[in-house]
């Protein structure tokens, strides 16, 4: 009996492991039209040591997000980015989108993005590549409110933009 006890903790104990082990990489982008400001507003939440990372590596850089004696670099990188890493057109012309900002929430940061004088859409094509860089199995969830519709994708390494019809 005792043997068995034994066995088999020694197949589970290692698959315990290995469930805590594993990590999820993902971010989330919603984007919304909002018709009486005539601007779309996008959230974009990411893991900060992830974030971390990436632009260390890109920038070489050591670069730390805190919200209290952060550097000024670090927003300068992060919109840098950004601006690098997502990129929209709006009826079939590419668009730019205006860094408003960013806070954080424990471990994520929210980046605050926007873009205005938006009279109508009936396109809406994102490609979103944060992170895609560091993780191989990194997926960037992208959740949209136009014209009254929601839509939610999510892109990854091998597909990493979306083409929607309003």
């Amino acid at each position: 009996m005792n043997i068995i006890k034994i066995f088999v903790l020694v197949l589970v104990f290692p698959l315990l492991l290995s469930v805590n082990a594993h990590k999820f990489y993902v971010s989330v982008t919603e984007v919304a039209y909002v018709n009486e400001k005539k601007s779309v507003q996008i959230i974009t939440r990411i893991f900060i040591d992830d974030l971390e990372n990436a632009l260390r590596q890109r920038y070489n850089k050591h670069l730390t997000f805190a919200p209290e004696n952060e550097a000024e670099e670090v927003e300068i990188y992060l919109e840098r980015y950004l601006k690098d890493k997502i990129s929209i057109q709006i009826n079939d012309k590419i668009v730019a989108f205006k860094y408003v900002g960013r806070e954080y929430d424990n471990d994520i940061v929210f980046c605050y993005l926007e873009i205005t004088d938006v009279k109508e859409i009936k396109s809406f094509q994102i490609s979103n590549k944060v992170l895609f860089e560091s993780f191989d199995d990194q997926q960037n969830i992208v959740k949209l409110k136009i014209n009254d519709q929601n839509k939610s994708v999510i892109l990854i390494n091998q597909s990493d933009n979306v083409l929607l019809k309003f």
